[in-house]
Parts: C-alpha cells; sequence; structure tokens
C-alpha cells in the first residue's frame, strides 16, 4: 500500500493533527491516497495532549476512551487490531460521585449493580427509575448511533423513517423538553438529576438548554469505559505510528497561512514560514470559526453556516499536575458536584465563572479501587467555564484557581 500509487491517487492534505484529523488521516492512506497532515504544534493529539510532570506526562485531555468499536473500525481500515497498538483496560466503577453533604455514589459497568447502588442512595423507587432510563437511552442510543452518531453527516430522512419503524422512540425522545426538565419527571432525588444532567456538558451544552435526548450519553458509559495504559495521548501516538507506516506523513511546526486556490479549485496551503504544500483535496481539522474569519483566507468565510458555529459551546478550566493525595478514596474517574441543581449554569449562561462549580477530577494513576501510588501522582481537574470569558486570563486564572480548589476543600 505505501509503495504503490493508483491512477486514482490524490494529494490530500489534512489541516490539524487532532483526534479527527489523525483518523481521516489514517482511513484516506488506507485507501491508497498521498496524505499530508500540517500541524501546528510540536506534537500531534490536538486536544488529546499531556503535560510534563515529576510523575510523568499527565493528560490535560480526554482521559478514558467510550464508544470503543469506533476505535476499533479505525484500525481495522488500516488493517489492523486496536489491541496490538494500545493497552486498555475496562473500568468496573465507571465513575465515583460525591457531594458536600458527605453522601456518595459509584455508578457501575453492570447495570444492576448501579440500581442497587442509587437504591442505597435514594430509595427503591429511584433504583427502578435509573432501569428504566437505562432502557429508554439504549433504546435511543441504537435507534440513533447509525444514522447520527457514526456517520460523516447526519441523515435526517434516515432518521426520520427510524422513528416510523419505531414510534416508541418518539416519547422516548420526550420532544421539546430539555435535558433537565426530563430528569425532574423521571428522578425524585435531585442529585440523580445533577448527576445525568452532566451529560449535557460532555457536548458542551448545558441541561437547562439542551434536549432531552441527550440523556443517551450514558448509554456511552454504560457500554464501558477503557483506560489508556500511559494516558490518553498513547492512543493519538499509536494513530500516528501506524499513519507513517502507511506512508502518510506527518508535519509539525507547521502554521497555516492560507488555503490556495486557481480557477475555483483548491491547489495547495500556503504555511506562515514561507513553505507551500501542494494539495488536490484539503480536510479541515479546526475550529470552523477560523474560516469564517478568514484566519486561513479569505474565500472561505461563507463556507460554514452561522448556525455551526453560534451560540458557542462551553469551554473549561483545566488543571493537570502531580501531587501527593489525602483524604477521599478517589477512583479514577471522579465529580465533585455544586450544591445547587442550577446554580452553574446560571452563572455560565451570563458569561460569568460559576460560583459553585461542580469539577471532575481524574486521578490517572488509579483504576477502581486500587490504593493511591508511592509519591506523587498525575491529576487532572476540568472546571465548565464560559465560552468568553469577561475577565482578563490573569484574572480568570485566579478565579478559576480559588473556584477550584475552594471546591474541593469544602468536600
Amino acid at each position: 500500500m505505501t509503495g504503490q500509487v493508483r491512477k486514482d491517487t490524490q494529494r490530500i492534505a489534512i489541516v490539524g493533527a487532532g483526534i479527527g484529523g489523525l483518523s481521516a488521516g489514517l482511513r484516506l492512506v488506507a485507501a491508497g491516497q498521498d496524505v499530508v497532515i500540517l500541524e501546528q504544534h510540536g506534537q500531534v493529539g490536538g486536544k488529546m495532549r499531556t503535560l510534563p510532570t515529576a510523575a510523568g506526562p499527565v493528560d490535560a485531555g480526554p482521559t478514558v476512551m467510550t464508544m470503543r468499536p469506533v476505535f476499533e473500525d479505525l484500525f481495522s481500515a488500516a488493517g489492523e487490531k486496536l489491541s496490538d497498538h494500545v493497552t486498555l483496560t475496562r473500568q468496573h466503577i465507571l465513575a465515583r460521585h460525591w457531594w458536600a453533604d458527605g453522601s456518595s455514589l459509584d455508578l457501575f459497568s453492570d447495570t444492576q449493580e448501579s440500581a442497587r447502588a442509587i437504591a442505597k442512595l435514594s430509595g427503591a423507587q429511584d433504583s427502578a427509575a435509573f432501569i428504566e432510563f437505562t432502557k429508554r437511552t439504549r433504546q435511543l442510543f441504537e435507534a440513533f448511533e447509525a444514522p447520527m452518531m457514526r456517520t460523516a453527516e447526519p441523515d435526517q430522512l434516515a432518521l426520520a423513517k427510524q422513528i416510523l419503524r419505531q414510534p416508541s422512540l418518539l416519547p422516548a425522545m420526550a420532544p421539546l423538553q430539555s435535558l433537565a426538565k426530563s430528569l425532574a419527571r423521571q428522578f425524585e432525588d435531585p442529585r440523580l438529576r445533577q448527576l445525568f444532567g452532566r451529560y449535557a456538558t460532555y457536548v458542551g451544552g448545558s441541561p437547562y438548554m439542551s434536549p432531552a435526548l441527550l440523556g443517551l450519553i450514558w448509554q456511552a458509559e454504560a457500554a464501558g469505559v477503557w483506560t489508556v495504559s500511559g494516558g490518553m495521548h498513547q492512543l493519538a501516538d499509536a494513530i500516528a505510528r501506524l499513519f507513517r507506516k502507511l506512508g502518510g506523513e506527518i508535519t509539525l511546526d507547521a502554521s497555516v497561512r492560507r488555503l490556495e486556490f486557481q480557477g475555483g479549485r483548491i491547489t495547495g496551503i500556503a504555511l506562515e514560514d514561507g513553505r507551500r504544500v501542494a494539495a488536490d483535496m484539503v480536510v479541515f481539522n479546526g475550529d470552523p470559526r477560523a474560516l469564517t474569519e478568514g484566519l486561513i483566507g479569505d474565500k472561505l468565510t461563507t463556507s460554514v453556516p452561522k448556525s455551526a458555529i453560534e451560540p458557542r459551546s462551553l469551554s473549561a478550566c483545566v488543571w493537570s499536575f502531580a501531587a501527593e493525595a489525602s483524604g477521599m478514596p478517589l477512583v479514577h474517574h471522579n465529580v465533585f458536584f455544586g450544591d445547587t441543581l442550577n446554580r452553574e449554569f446560571d452563572d455560565l449562561a451570563t458569561g460569568e465563572m460559576p460560583s459553585d462549580p461542580t469539577l471532575y477530577v481524574c486521578a490517572q494513576d488509579r483504576e477502581d479501587d486500587a490504593l493511591a501510588p508511592d509519591g506523587p501522582e498525575r491529576f487532572e481537574i476540568i472546571m465548565n467555564a464560559p465560552p468568553r470569558p469577561e475577565k482578563t486570563p490573569e484574572k480568570e486564572f485566579e478565579i478559576c484557581h480559588r473556584r477550584t480548589f475552594r471546591r474541593l476543600a469544602q468536600m
């Protein structure tokens, strides 16, 4: 595949070596195309990146893998097995959740075990409600996975046909209801509403503004959560190695100045350092706002509809560091909830940093209930933030630091 060029081979340049750019590149080079990936930073992975610490590289982006079959399909398209390139460990405890009143809840890879844990926390009624919630979201996930989640372009017609074949999908979708409203109708315990409402933030949304349909994200975790040995960046590195093995080229520290056209067709990419990369096609794996604002040329400012970039999704404050921890028994995936259901999202809706934040804490070196390692261990903490903070970077840093670690001290 690397030594022969087919007659229909095209020179394809991909802007951005994030997980989307790497995945597109791997599929294209496996199909016999001549592919180069241009990345402005000095490493691949995009948000799937690491920072150096005394305990080794710590993740500063995604922390676990869900929807494993997506990545298995990716490696299969290149004639390889995912398990031959990364070491995955399935988590029995999907996440450990904490509240300031001292209560906590583990959710498990086994539905019945989760139901029993919910019964201890919230009672039999909410345990039964959780079983029904799981059935409903599984039905939605299975119905929408192919026409919406696993396709390059969501097919509204295929979705409509699916609903006609399964009329029970319509009430399960809870149309015209927000996720928060739907959960309030299903669970008595506000802690469970708060917990399952967090799934809206997985796509940068608020449970008060996002459709009830996003409850199906629960199924992505219920189907399995895996850690990657060495950190999530190992997955990006593995894709990059396989891409290069099949003949693909990755150019790092390559900042794009503009896309070049001739006769209405793309001809190449001009880089900031004066180099030019010829291309018959370009795949853009960056923020679509960069296109509309003309950051890589004025010919693409109308290429993305406004609905694709507005309203903006939530941002985040992220801390990645090594430290010696004591106190609460952490697992890999931990969530420390704010005191109120909606104050965090009310603040975010007005462009303010949350005064009552919920924190996600990844203890990268822990698996399920394993003991903490000797010496420093690696942590990543994420706090939701508004997309356009009104504060200066210095002031934003100060607020984020104070509110993050104050919340941890209160737990």
